[in-house]
Formats: structure tokens, C-alpha cells, sequence
């Protein structure tokens, strides 16, 4: 059967790419929307906790035979750490400054995390096994699925749907976006904003980590791994609109899916079509998507 003169195999293969992809996308965005919608912080060393995520898995496995599953809690743990030490010792001087000086703290903070690891392991990638019980793949009829891609989608989509509900329905998330907008009524409740900012912050990365630890397995574990990436995360931040996190969510798998789809149809557009679309949403709606226009 085709579509559009296009096998279709070939073209649910493609979507399942993109929607894998999109995954990625929506998990990272997802990070960068809650630090800039709650600590109005634009965090360019993203990229760099992802690298650090899948590098943490690979070395574990590596160097201290802990599997797939155990890193999967210990990355994203380790990587909210370092995290919370950036936030306490250098970011949190910067809070009422320009949005410029925190971009180029997190710049400096990407070059140097990546020089380090690329010191220690170069710029060749390391290889990292499918866990045993994800191997293999599931015959659907009309397309093979890898069972680990299946994984990584729900994973992801679990994570960011609890993250939006945390912090768009529970009291807690009440307490994050008031204690951003009036930290000095909410401290008045006994609330510590400090700590609190803190711990947002370190959640933030701590996605990222868990991010790059579900790819270590598809891609590479490469020191570059974070920076290949990041351009667009950022694209899909600005199109979904800066700071709102289901528009994140729903942005990047949206334009996983187009990306997917443009390979099918337009190869030599795919690695530009995100920024297409960025350009035609700006010119539309500046706030994008699902900003709220000031």
C-alpha cells in the first residue's frame, strides 16, 4: 500500500522516528520551559545535563556494571545535584539581572563541561546496549517496532504529563508559580522561595539527565551529543511559547512528527523545517503558540 506514491512501511517508520525524536524534543523543552517560566532564567547548559545524563549511564555500565534501569534513577539524580550547585554558587546572583548575563553563565558552563568530557573521551561517541528486556522488536502488521523506541516514547510522555500536572494542578506547583511572581507574600507563609528555586532548578536538569539517558542507547554517547541538539530544543521552546509547558510538550512532538514526515516527502528539508515553522509562528503569533501575549 502507498500514500502519496510513498510506501507505507516507509512512512509509519519515518512518523515512529519523529515521534521518537519529538520525544526527545517535548522532554527537553520541558526543562528549559520550567526553568524560564519559573525562574526566568534562559538555560543554555541544557544540552550539556543531557550529555552528562547519557555519559553517567554509559560510565556506570561501564566502570561499575550498574544497569540500565538503576541509572535511569541515579543520572537524573546526579545531574539535579550539579544542577542545584550551579543554581546555589553562580546562577542565583544573576536573577535580577539581564536575561543576557544568565544565557552567557550557562554558555561558559556547556563549553566547559564539554571540553572536559571531550579531554577524557574525544568526539568519537561510545556505544551504549539496549537493555536486554527492551530488545527486540514487535511485528504490527505493517511496520516493525523496536520495542525499546516504544519505551522511550511512553517513558517520556509519563514524565512530562506528571510534570505538567505537578506544577499546573497541585498546591505544590501553586506555591512554585506564586513563590516566582511574589516570593515576598510566599515567604510570609513560612515558605523558603530560596530553597524552593533551587529545587526547581535542579529539576529542570535533572529532566535533561533523565533525557540523556533514554538516548544513550539509540545515539552515540558523545560529548557534542547535548550541543547537536539544543539549537532546536530551543526553537521548539520559543515556537510552543517560552515558559508554558504543555505548550512544550505538545510543540515538540508535533514537530517531531513534521520533521518525520518532511524526511519522507522532502529529504534536504529536514533538518531546517523546525526553524521554518519557528519563523512562520513568530510572524503570526510572537508569543507563540501557547504563550500569553503581554
Amino acid at each position: 500500500m502507498e500514500i502519496f506514491g510513498v510506501p507505507l512501511q516507509a512512512m509509519m517508520s519515518q512518523l515512529l522516528l519523529g515521534l521518537v525524536n519529538g520525544s526527545f524534543y517535548a522532554m527537553l523543552s520541558l526543562g528549559l520551559a520550567v526553568i524560564f517560566g519559573l525562574l526566568n532564567v534562559i538555560n543554555f547548559s541544557h544540552g550539556a545535563m543531557y550529555m552528562m545524563g547519557a555519559f553517567l549511564a554509559w560510565m556506570g555500565l561501564s566502570y561499575f556494571d550498574i544497569n540500565y534501569w538503576a541509572m535511569l534513577v541515579i543520572a537524573p539524580i546526579v545531574v539535579g545535584l550539579v544542577g542545584i550547585l550551579i543554581e546555589k554558587t553562580m546562577l542565583r546572583w544573576l536573577y535580577k539581572l539581564d536575561h543576557l548575563y544568565g544565557l552567557l553563565l550557562t554558555f561558559g558552563i556547556t563549553l566547559i563541561m564539554e571540553g572536559v568530557f571531550r579531554s577524557f573521551y574525544g568526539v568519537s561517541g561510545q556505544p551504549y546496549a539496549v537493555p536486554e528486556a527492551l530488545a527486540g522488536a514487535t511485528d504490527l502488521g505493517f511496520m516493525i517496532l523496536p520495542n525499546y523506541r516504544a519505551w522511550v516514547v511512553i517513558a517520556s510522555l509519563s514524565v512530562c504529563l506528571a510534570t505538567w500536572f505537578v506544577i499546573e494542578k497541585t498546591k505544590l506547583g501553586a506555591y512554585l508559580r506564586a513563590g516566582t511572581e511574589n516570593p515576598k507574600l510566599v515567604e510570609a507563609f513560612g515558605i523558603n522561595v530560596p530553597l524552593m528555586v533551587t529545587l526547581t532548578f535542579g529539576f529542570g536538569v535533572a529532566l535533561a539527565g533523565f533525557a540523556g539517558v533514554l538516548a544513550a542507547p539509540i545515539i552515540q554517547v558523545s560529548p557534542l551529543m547535548g550541543s547537536n541538539l539544543i539549537i532546536v530544543v530551543f526553537a521548539v521552546v520559543v515556537i510552543g511559547g517560552m515558559g508554558s509547558i504543555m505548550g512544550s510538550i505538545l510543540t515538540g512532538l508535533g514537530l517531531g512528527v513534521i520533521e518525520g514526515l518532511t524526511r519522507v516527502f522532502y529529504p534536504e528539508g529536514s533538518a531546517t523545517v523546525v526553524f521554518v515553522v519557528m519563523v512562520i509562528v513568530l510572524l503570526l503569533r510572537p508569543a507563540g503558540l501557547f504563550g500569553k501575549e503581554k
